[in-house]
């Protein structure tokens, strides 16, 4: 698929994501766009992204969908296997600086694993 070009709604949500050093939820990107594109708008430009290899998606823990800048990835292939962290207090979901190595498993092709680390931030444990 890919952006083939910049159109206002590719650049406003790039522009999120280069102002954003975390995760940001589907939801989130609808909420602060409403005005300006429909919800269908925003998932078919993440998709994009995330097909061009520069977001990357994964689940929280009730099923949304967060993205997040790529580090290294292409529209060949994401390589960017690192663990998130969600807050259980605050819900800010951050990237971990930590790679992880997926194992070889015989007879199986891994193409993708998701981790997700919960517990509390060091703003909401300060904070306490």
């Amino acid at each position: 698929m890919g952006i083939v070009r910049k159109t206002k709604s590719v650049e406003a949500l790039l522009n999120e994501f280069q102002n954003n050093s975390g995760a940001i939820s589907a939801i989130e990107l609808i909420k602060r766009f409403n005005s300006q594109f429909n919800k269908t708008t925003v998932y078919r430009v993440l998709d994009k992204l995330e097909d061009d290899g520069i977001l990357h998606s994964f689940l929280d823990i009730k099923g949304i969908k967060w993205y997040a800048k790529c580090n290294g990835c292409s529209a060949n292939g994401h390589l960017d296997t690192h663990p998130h962290f969600q807050c259980m207090d605050c819900g800010n979901v951050d990237c971990l600086p930590v790679e992880v190595h997926i194992p070889k498993i015989s007879n199986r092709e891994v193409f993708s694993s998701q981790i997700l680390l919960q517990g509390i931030c060091n703003r909401c444990i300060g904070s306490s």
